[in-house]
């Protein structure tokens, strides 16, 4: 389906969480989240459901996100369940990577082709910081993990901030050539609330190609990031510029929230909910969330935060 700027909505993200077993400092309080009644979240049934609607309505990419998706009991069901859907052509997860050294086989057996793994820093004390309770080890371990499981494509998600790990662009892009994976180095989004970073956080991605002058670019391959290659290396960087180089114009996705809401842009205080619904209902919310993305998210700084009214872990990352 296309939206009102012609562009063709294929990508869902579904959150199916907004719980997670690390606070990372750009997504979640300190303090967690207060949970909510269970009648207040989607329930697998919903979340199936809602995939048929979607992939009805011409969506083909589905990626499962949180909070941390891999803390979910049955998330290994609902990735099998949701594989089998017809018309879904690709599950992919988001994860912090700590839970896969037990669920990197029993996902991939279920039909997840691809993982996304967030990994900030290479310094442990870095990445307590970050994190606030995480091991770095548990990430590596997760990783490790993943790449003996044999997933399509594995790709790191550095979060790219000043001052915290810009000194760590050439280790981090250098895990290409360690391992069969790309790195994406992703700009810092000022969020709902994200008060630890300051103005000299969000820094480009630009800051990447200084780093590395030795990049080669790369060819597109559909998705938002520009892609480019260490000499040598088995995989690519990418660079994903919410702020310096906005992609909205490019934009697929439309973002189906825990507790049931459909969000047509991230940084957009529309939501429309579907909680509750039979298949009819979930497509006439579907086609008004679709039809509603908005043409840009509007400037996005510091001094210039975004609209979303929710943290990334209610979101879904």
């Amino acid at each position: 389906m296309k939206d009102t700027y012609g562009r063709e909505i294929s990508y869902l993200r579904l959150s199916v969480t907004e719980l997670c077993n690390l606070r990372c400092r750009y997504c979640m309080p300190a303090e967690g989240v207060c949970k909510k009644e269970h009648d207040e979240m989607l329930t697998e049934e919903e979340i199936v459901l809602a995939v048929e609607t979607a992939a009805e309505l011409g969506v083909t990419k589905l990626r499962i996100t949180g909070g941390e998706p891999l803390v979910k009991k049955n998330i290994v069901s609902i990735c099998e369940r949701t594989a089998a859907v017809p018309g879904i052509r690709e599950v992919c997860i988001t994860t912090n990577g700590t839970r896969l050294p037990e669920l990197a086989r029993p996902l991939r057996e279920a039909g997840v082709r691809r993982l996304n793994i967030s990994l900030d820093t290479l310094s442990e004390e870095k990445y307590r910081y970050i994190t606030r309770i995480g091991s770095l080890n548990q990430a590596i371990d997760g990783i490790e993990a993943a790449l003996d499981a044999g997933y399509d494509k594995i790709k790191l998600n550095a979060v790219l901030i000043g001052g915290f790990n810009d000194d760590e662009i050439a280790p981090l892009a250098g895990l290409t050539r360690r391992w069969p994976v790309d790195v994406r180095f992703i700009e810092l989004m000022p969020m709902y609330d994200s008060g630890d970073f300051g103005p000299e956080a969000f820094i480009p991605c630009e800051r990447v190609l200084q780093a590395l002058p030795e990049l080669e670019k790369e060819s597109p391959d559909g998705g938002v990031a520009r892609l480019y290659r260490l000499p040598g290396a088995q995989g690519r960087i990418g660079l994903i510029s919410p702020l310096s180089s906005h992609f909205c114009a490019a934009c697929n996705r439309i973002r189906l929230t825990a507790d049931g809401k459909l969000k047509p842009c991230l940084h957009g205080k529309a939501e429309f909910s579907i909680k509750g619904l039979d298949r009819d209902g979930m497509r006439e919310q579907f086609r008004t969330a679709m039809l509603s993305k908005p043409e840009w998210h509007g400037e996005l700084s510091y001094q210039n935060r975004s609209q979303a009214g929710r943290n990334m872990n209610t979101i879904g990352g």
